[in-house]
């Protein structure tokens, strides 16, 4: 299967909720000789659903002699004490760091996950509808060295999966959640999906085509920046932690930003930054919550961030927005969904904002402090313009620029706290589908 190797002496922990998948990557890997040990969470968030997956998982195990090892969670506590974390994502980190501990505990090389090739589709739409690039397009990792997680099924489809199990006779429970459209992901799946199918033959397929393509470009791409460096475009000093880049080579390659980011995305510089700092004149200064990257006369230097005090970036914190919240920064945002027709005079595009409904569709709106390079697009106005104009025109000290919130959705900064609201998610009059936020 694919990301594993040899079988011998491989001791494997098996994601395993009791779904269709997990369940038939459980039996082929055992199919296979491979040693198995599951792993069951119990999120306890569909109530009776959930003590029945546990169940069957538990009786699957018993009758085919693996070990199993299921791990509770307070999903609610986790939220507390992680201030604006979505249900969603406190699962999702919850679970893998689970994983992870468990591959220390159990001394095993890797956690396999059921991930299959129509979920990666899915992972192509969600990712191209969000804005990336080629490392989002070519959809999830056969293998994370990271995390230690495999995917042995990226290369298998839904459907070859229910037949698989149908030759077994293995049954399996089925996640109500799956068959509602709440949750983007479900979306694409049950809507999208099915409507390009009817459109296009073979869609799918042709989609997982060109993700191959695409990832066949990455390594190229991956080799042509690891020989640009073998040739003296980078140089790590160990003493110090600082990349440097020689500015002359990069200016002179086709796509200088391009080739930039492909160097340093690593640090959580993204392509806009890169396109800035290549046009950017010596000493500009762009930043991360890890690392500054600085434009010197001959080189790019990239440095690990321990903070900054001249009063050019806000700091490293970021919170999650969750719309169904009434409350974020310990009380000072508030946001309600809308009940009555919209209507301009409702909001000061400052203190008290509103977007459309489509702001909740978004993957990670979050609340953060400034960075140098930040832009908008201001409402009522035409272009972008810098976040350290708009406190220019403020008057603002050095302390208020620190002090500052921005909220981001999807990457584009769409309000600065109750000073500018962004041309984004704007609100029709009349319309009840919308989100209204007061910062006090």
């Amino acid at each position: 299967m694919a990301g594993l190797s040899d079988v011998d002496n491989i001791r494997l922990i098996v994601a395993l909720s009791g779904g269709a998948d997990s369940v038939a990557l459980l039996h082929a890997l055992r199919e296979l000789g491979y040693t198995c040990v599951a792993a069951h969470c119990n999120f306890h968030l569909r109530g009776q659903e959930s003590m029945r997956d546990e169940r069957f998982v538990r009786d699957l195990c018993r009758k085919l002699g693996v070990e199993l090892h299921v791990q509770e969670f307070d999903v609610e506590a986790y939220k507390r004490s992680h201030r604006g974390v979505s249900t969603e994502m406190a699962c999702r980190n919850l679970r893998y760091g689970w994983f992870l501990d468990m591959t220390v505990a159990l001394k095993c090389r890797h956690v396999a996950v059921a991930h299959h090739a129509d979920d990666n589709v899915e992972t192509f739409f969600l990712n191209l509808l969000r804005g990336t690039g080629i490392n989002g397009l070519v959809g999830m990792r056969t293998y994370d060295r990271w995390s230690r997680i495999v995917r042995p099924m990226l290369g298998v489809t839904r459907e070859q999966v229910l037949l698989y199990l149908q030759d077994i006779g293995q049954d399996y429970v089925t996640d109500s959640t799956n068959l509602q459209n709440d949750y983007r992901r479900n979306r694409v799946r049950n809507v999208v999906l099915p409507t390009i199918e009817r459109e296009f033959d073979n869609a799918r397929q042709r989609i997982a085509d060109t993700m191959r393509h695409l990832d066949d470009e990455r390594e190229l791409l991956d080799y042509l920046v690891a020989r640009l460096e073998e040739d003296g475009a980078g140089d790590y000093d160990e003493d110090t932690g600082n990349w440097s880049y020689c500015r002359q080579k990069l200016l002179q390659a086709p796509k200088p930003g391009m080739m930039l980011y492909a160097l340093i995305r690593n640090c959580g510089f993204n392509r806009s930054q890169c396109d800035q700092a290549v046009k950017a004149s010596v000493g500009a200064r762009f930043f991360t919550s890890r690392y500054t990257l600085t434009v010197q006369r001959k080189i790019f230097l990239v440095q690990p961030d321990t903070g900054s005090s001249d009063g050019q970036y806000g700091g490293d914190e970021e919170i999650v927005v969750d719309f169904d919240r009434q409350w974020h920064l310990d009380g000072r945002l508030s946001t309600v969904a809308g009940r009555e027709p919209f209507a301009p005079s409702m909001v000061d595009g400052r203190r008290c904002v509103a977007f459309d409904a489509g702001i909740r569709r978004c993957d990670r709106v979050v609340l953060r402090h400034w960075r140098k390079g930040d832009r908008m697009r201001p409402f009522g106005m035409r272009g972008t313009k810098l976040i350290s104009d708009l406190f220019v025109d403020l008057k603002f000290t050095a302390e208020q620029k620190q002090a500052a919130w921005l909220m981001e959705a999807d990457g584009e900064i769409v309000w600065v706290l109750g000073c500018r609201a962004a041309q984004a998610f704007v609100v029709n009059p009349g319309s009840t589908g919308y989100v209204l936020l007061e910062y006090s």
